[in-house]
């Protein structure tokens, strides 16, 4: 899935927050960001949007994978465990996938593969595709 990962290089706002993705393939995709001090809140744990955005790009590569647009109409998120140190992984899996919607369950695992978060999305898949 090379047209995909080079496509998410553009993902700008992930970028800025020290977001690699490592890895997609139909239905699935993982992504990595590591901690450090500017992605931290007032309470030094790793702020809840860089978490939220961590697993938003994991999801949105996930449902891109087939080459179709997919946009989200719908987001949760549960936060589970404190970051602290390391790295952080999302790893997104397909759930159900239709020609108008498609689910997808991502967990967000620190490096002692504890999961922090558990994120689950929606998304609207359109009738573009996503050029080579």
């Amino acid at each position: 899935m090379r047209t995909i990962k080079e496509f998410f290089k553009h993902d700008r706002f992930a970028a800025h927050c020290g977001i690699e993705l490592l890895e997609v393939s139909d239905g699935h995709a993982k992504a990595r960001m590591r901690i450090e001090d500017r992605l931290r809140n007032g309470i030094d744990v790793v702020h809840g949007g860089a978490i939220f955005t961590l697993a938003d790009l994991a999801f949105a590569a996930a449902s891109n994978s087939h080459g179709t647009v997919a946009v989200a109409i719908n987001a949760s998120i549960w936060y589970v465990k404190a970051a602290l140190d390391g790295y952080l992984t999302a790893i997104a899996r397909e759930v159900s996938l239709n020609p108008k919607l498609a689910t997808y369950s991502i967990e967000v695992k620190d490096d002692n593969g504890d999961i922090v978060a558990i994120f689950e999305g929606m998304v609207y898949r359109k009738r573009q595709t996503i050029a080579p």
